[in-house]
C-alpha cells in the first residue's frame, strides 16, 4: 500500500535549499513542445533565476525508435521564442556535457557496471517473446502482470550458458522486495510507497547499450550536480525507484518538486498532446500552435507563470524580473488547474496594446505578408501598414487577426468582393436607396478640398442629416463598399488611408453589384 502524506507549506520550505539552485529541463525529443512542458520549464527557469544559480537543458533521447530531428528543434524554438534562456545546454556547452544522452552511453556502461558489482543490478536474459508468453500465464490466472524476476539470482553457470547461446541481455534493478521507500515532495510533501508494490526490477540499461530513463535522468543528476529536480506531478511514481537508485550509489538525491498537471478548460481532465475539443470548441495545445496563431511570448510568459503559482491575487500584469523575484516553490498550489484560455486572450490583447508602434509593425509583418501574398520588406515598406496601426491595435487580440482587419487595405478595387451583395444595403434601405445614397457620398467626395479623416467625417455627417438619413445607414454602405467588411477599422480614417481615388473606385464597383440585385 502506498502512503501519502502532504506536509504543511511551512514544513515544506523549511527544506527548500536556500543556495544558488542547478535545475534542469530535460525533454524528450520524442514528439512537439507541449504547453504543459513549456510551464515546467519556465518554472524551473524562473526557480533558477530568483536563486542566482543555473538552468540546463539536457535533452533525453535514449529513445531512438521515437526521436525526431523536428521535435528536438520544436523544443528548443519553443524555449527560446519564450526567453527561457539556458545557461548549459547542447548548444551552449558548459562543465558537464555533453547535454545529450545518447553522447553519455560511455558514461553509462560505466556506472552500470558499478551497480552490478555492487549486486544492486543484475543481467536478464528473458526474451521478449518469454515476457510476453508469461504476462499471458499471469493474465489467465487473473494475477498481476509483469516481469517475476527470475533472472535476479542467476548462477555463473546459467549466465555463462546464456552468453554461450548468444542471447541478448538487460540489466535490471534490484528493488527491495520488503520495507519501504518515502521522499519528501517541496510541494506535497512525504510520500511513502511499501517496496513491495514498486515496479519488479525495472531495466536500467537496454540491449542495445542505452540507458532507459531511469538510470540516465539519475546518471545525469548526480554528474551535472543538480539541486533540485521540478518535473509533472505525473512522474511521481517513478520517484521511489530513483531513490532507490541514488542509495545505491550512495549518493543524495537532489530535492524533488512535482508540479500539478494542467488540465483542460473544461477542468475534467489533463490537457491532451493534440488539439482538443471542450464544448465543441477546439483549443491549441502545442507551443508552436500558439506561435502561429499570432501569441506574443510576453503574454504567454505572464500567462503560464499563474497557472499553478499566483504572482498577486491584485494583479494580473507583471514583468518576468517582478516574478523572478518573488518566485518560491513552497508558493506553488499542488492542485491541478484548468487552462483559461480567454484570460490568455485578453492578455495577449494587453500586451499588444503595450506595444510601440513599430514594434507592433514588425511583430505583424509575418502573418499579414503571408496572408497578402507580399514579402515582408514590400509591406513594411507601405506607408498604409504605419497608417493602420494606430486603428487596427485596440481590435487584436492576437497577431493574425491583423489579416482580417486590414487585408482589405492592400487589395487593388478590383479584388475587393462581397460575400453577400445585401451587405452593401444601408439599414432600412433598398438597393435603389442605397445606390442613390453611394452616389450621393461620392459626388460629395470629389468636391471636398481636404480627404482628412476630420473632414470625411463632418462632411459625412452633414450629408446625412441633408439627406435626412441616419448615420448608421448612411455610413454603413460605404464601410462595406471600401473594405468587403461589415464590421472594419473607423470608417473615415480607413478612407484616408486608402486615398480619394481608391475609395471612389470602390464605391463605383459596389454601385455596379447593386444595381444587379
Amino acid at each position: 500500500m502506498t502512503i501519502a502524506t502532504l506536509s504543511s507549506p511551512s514544513l515544506a520550505a523549511e527544506n527548500i535549499h536556500s543556495g544558488p539552485a542547478r535545475v534542469r529541463f530535460a525533454p524528450s525529443p520524442t514528439g512537439y513542445l507541449h504547453l504543459g512542458g513549456l510551464r515546467t520549464a519556465l518554472f524551473n527557469w524562473l526557480y533558477a533565476r530568483h536563486t542566482d544559480g543555473q538552468f540546463i537543458l539536457r535533452i533525453e533521447d535514449t529513445d531512438q525508435t521515437r526521436f525526431s530531428a523536428d521535435s528536438l528543434e520544436d523544443i528548443m524554438r519553443g524555449l527560446r521564442w519564450l526567453g527561457l534562456n539556458w545557461d548549459e545546454g547542447p548548444d551552449v556547452g558548459g562543465p558537464y556535457g555533453p547535454y545529450i544522452q545518447t553522447e553519455r552511453a560511455e558514461l553509462y556502461q560505466q556506472y552500470i557496471e558499478q551497480l552490478i558489482a555492487a549486486g544492486h543490478a543484475y543481467r536478464s536474459y528473458m526474451t521478449a517473446d518469454e515476457l510476453s508468453a508469461l504476462r499471458e500465464e499471469q493474465k489467465a490466472k487473473g494475477v498481476t502482470q509483469g516481469y517475476d524476476r527470475r533472472d535476479r539470482n542467476l548462477t555463473a553457470q546459467q549466465i555463462a550458458a546464456y552468453e554461450a547461446e548468444g542471447r541478448p541481455s538487460v540489466v535490471r534493478l534490484v528493488v527491495p522486495i520488503e520495507g519501504v521507500t518515502t521522499i519528501h515532495d517541496l510541494i506535497r510533501g512525504q510520500t511513502t510507497w511499501d517496496n513491495i508494490n514498486l515496479p519488479a526490477d525495472p531495466v536500467l540499461m537496454k540491449s542495445d547499450g542505452l540507458p532507459t530513463y531511469h538510470f540516465a535522468v539519475v546518471v545525469d543528476d548526480h554528474l551535472m550536480q543538480i539541486t533540485h529536480i521540478l518535473r509533472s506531478d505525473e512522474w511521481l511514481s517513478s520517484t521511489p525507484i530513483h531513490q532507490i537508485i541514488y542509495d545505491a550509489f550512495g549518493w543524495e538525491m537532489p530535492q524533488v518538486a512535482h508540479l500539478p498537471v494542467i488540465l483542460d478548460p473544461s477542468g475534467k481532465g489533463k490537457m491532451s498532446k493534440r488539439k482538443k475539443v471542450v464544448a465543441g470548441k477546439e483549443y491549441l495545445a502545442l507551443v508552436h500552435e500558439f506561435i502561429e496563431a499570432g501569441y506574443l511570448p510576453e503574454a504567454m510568459h505572464n500567462f503560464l507563470t499563474n497557472i499553478g503559482w499566483n504572482f498577486d491575487a491584485e494583479r494580473e500584469i507583471f514583468e518576468p524580473e517582478e516574478a523572478i523575484a518573488r518566485f518560491q516553490l513552497a508558493d506553488i498550489n499542488p492542485a491541478p488547474a484548468a487552462l483559461p484560455y480567454e484570460k490568455l486572450d485578453w492578455l495577449n490583447g494587453v500586451y499588444i496594446r503595450d506595444l510601440a508602434p513599430g514594434a507592433l509593425k514588425m511583430r505583424i509583418a509575418p502573418f499579414l505578408s503571408a496572408a497578402l501574398g507580399m514579402t515582408e520588406a514590400e509591406l513594411l515598406a507601405s506607408p498604409k501598414l504605419d497608417a493602420l496601426i494606430p486603428l487596427i491595435r485596440e481590435r487584436m487580440k492576437r497577431l493574425t487577426d491583423v489579416a482580417d482587419l486590414c487585408d482589405w487595405a492592400f487589395m487593388p478595387a478590383a479584388e475587393i468582393s462581397y460575400a453577400d451583395p445585401k451587405m452593401l444595403l444601408g439599414k432600412k434601405l433598398d438597393a435603389a436607396q442605397t445606390i442613390a445614397a453611394l452616389q450621393a457620398g461620392s459626388q460629395m467626395m470629389r468636391e471636398m478640398p481636404e480627404f482628412t479623416s476630420e473632414a470625411l467625417e463632418a462632411a459625412f455627417r452633414a450629408k446625412a442629416d441633408e439627406l435626412d438619413l441616419k448615420a448608421g445607414s448612411f455610413f454603413g454602405p460605404f464601410r462595406a463598399a471600401i473594405t468587403g467588411k461589415t464590421v472594419s477599422p473607423p470608417l473615415f480614417e480607413s478612407m484616408a488611408v486608402l486615398g480619394r481615388a481608391e475609395v471612389l473606385a470602390r464605391v463605383q464597383n459596389a454601385i455596379a453589384v447593386l444595381r444587379e440585385i
